[in-house]
């Protein structure tokens, strides 16, 4: 009889999980049933806010592969059906279909959790009124952009972070007059360094896009529908608004069931996904990773890392041996021309974990000076006092700026030196860099100040 495995979550790092456990076991020897409580599976949050751009038509171009995909891979999947409690004693998973009601229980023989993380919502006054959205999950991206067809009018985003500034754009580039209000000093506060999350700001305000920073929504306000964002002296009005504060691990499907959580509060897990329960695997948004240079447990939430988690559990779940390597939170976004990019750690974060660090910061374009098209850009390297080790990066500029942020995790990740990234072998041409690239410049200029 085969054994059965159960996958409570229907998107990168679940379906990703029993993707790679039917290659390398057979229908005959292990039964996979996945429980996805929205009506989409595999599909690309990422990609969602330009879709509400229109950058991106139809919407199925945002899923990978359909519940009928997966079932001629030998992978059942249930749609509208929601995972409420995990009975590990038993066995056993309670399961709702969310149409009908129908309340079931699922045996699993091996259980892989990969719940994601939810919208936080902070209690704002005024949040249920029409014309507030999430941008979370497919459903939300397509009520959003009906929204956003409806215009143009005036869109209120609330929260600075890689969903509010795409969601910015995507309202901005339809002819809306957008207004960002964030309660940090800057926009991208966990991931820049606020010098540079200030050139972002004035990026977006020579766009046309208003951020007021250091405010922090209580109300919205309405009657029948939204109106207003704000209660104190200066309103914001608004036609749609966005909330975009940010997500949490949903870790409490686990919690609630016995199964460990870590110091983030995301599902405690081992370099092979495995959590503290028998038999129980998890990754992505709703588990730990460790971070690469610290060693801590960290909880990102990135495609990127789900998908690799997915992958080493199911590997493991098929009876491989997979390790998963750790991570440094290398992420990028843009806003209109603007790209935006990260890895490793900030000077402070570096500082905080007992680094002894330097910066180098280096300001030029992104081709040849000359070149018609070439834009500014910052790059920031951070790298260890002793030994020059490359410890993180940031970059802020136009277009071709930010896919420079792999050179730098690439760096980060075999452990090389300022120095040595200073004299690397990197391509040039006027379209496209300096002849000496800004990576060089910055990581020389860091490489001075070690010993």
């Amino acid at each position: 009889m085969a054994e059965r495995m159960v996958v409570i979550g229907g998107d990168a790092a679940g379906m990703s999980a029993a993707s790679q456990a039917r290659r390398r076991r057979s229908v005959d020897d292990l039964e996979i049933i996945a429980i996805e409580r929205s009506g989409w599976v595999s599909y690309s949050a990422c990609g969602e806010p330009y879709y509400v751009a229109g950058y991106i038509d139809p919407l199925e171009r945002l899923v990978a592969r359909s519940p009928e995909v997966f079932a001629q891979m030998g992978i059942e999947v249930r749609i509208r059906h929601e995972a409420t409690a995990i009975d590990l004693d038993h066995r056993k998973v309670a399961v709702t279909a969310l149409d009908s009601g129908e309340r079931a229980e699922l045996g699993f023989d091996t259980l892989m959790i990969g719940t994601g993380a939810r919208p936080l919502r902070p209690p704002i006054k005024g949040a249920h009124l029409p014309g507030v959205f999430g941008l979370h999950t497919l459903d939300d991206a397509v009520m959003l952009r009906t929204a956003a067809e409806a215009g143009p009018g005036n869109a209120v985003v609330v929260g600075g972070g890689y969903v509010g500034l795409e969601a910015a754009e995507a309202f901005h580039s339809r002819g809306w007059k957008v207004t960002v209000l964030t309660s940090g000093e800057a926009v991208l506060d966990r991931t820049l360094d606020p010098d540079l999350g200030l050139q972002v700001v004035a990026a977006m305000e020579h766009m046309g896009i208003r951020v007021v920073t250091g405010t922090r929504v209580e109300c919205i306000n309405g009657l029948e529908r939204v109106e207003s964002v704000g209660c104190d002296d200066e309103t914001h009005p608004a036609e749609v608004v966005v909330l975009g504060l940010g997500f949490r691990p949903e870790s409490s499907l686990a919690g609630g069931a016995g199964i460990g959580l870590g110091p983030t509060g995301a599902i405690s897990v081992d370099d092979r996904q495995r959590t503290d329960a028998d038999g129980v695997w998890a990754g992505g948004d709703c588990a730990e990773a460790a971070h690469r240079l610290t060693g801590e447990p960290v909880n990102f939430h990135l495609g990127t890392v789900a998908n690799k988690a997915g992958r080493v559990a199911g590997i493991n779940i098929g009876g491989g041996d997979a390790r998963f390597p750790g991570v440094l939170g290398t992420a990028i976004t843009k806003v209109c021309d603007l790209e935006i990019s990260s890895t490793g750690l900030r000077p402070a974060d570096a500082i905080a974990a007992g680094f002894d660090v330097v910066v180098g910061d280096a300001h030029g374009t992104t081709a040849a000076g000359y070149w018609p098209t070439a834009a500014p850009m910052t790059i920031r390297v951070v790298a260890e006092r002793v030994g020059g080790r490359i410890l993180g990066a940031q970059v802020v500029g136009g277009r071709g700026a930010g896919k420079r942020i792999d050179v730098f995790a690439t760096a980060i990740w075999n452990e090389m030196t300022a120095d040595e990234l200073a004299w690397a072998d990197l391509a040039y041409a006027p379209p496209f860099s300096g002849v000496w690239d800004l990576i060089h410049i910055a990581a020389r200029r860091a490489s001075l100040q070690t010993s």
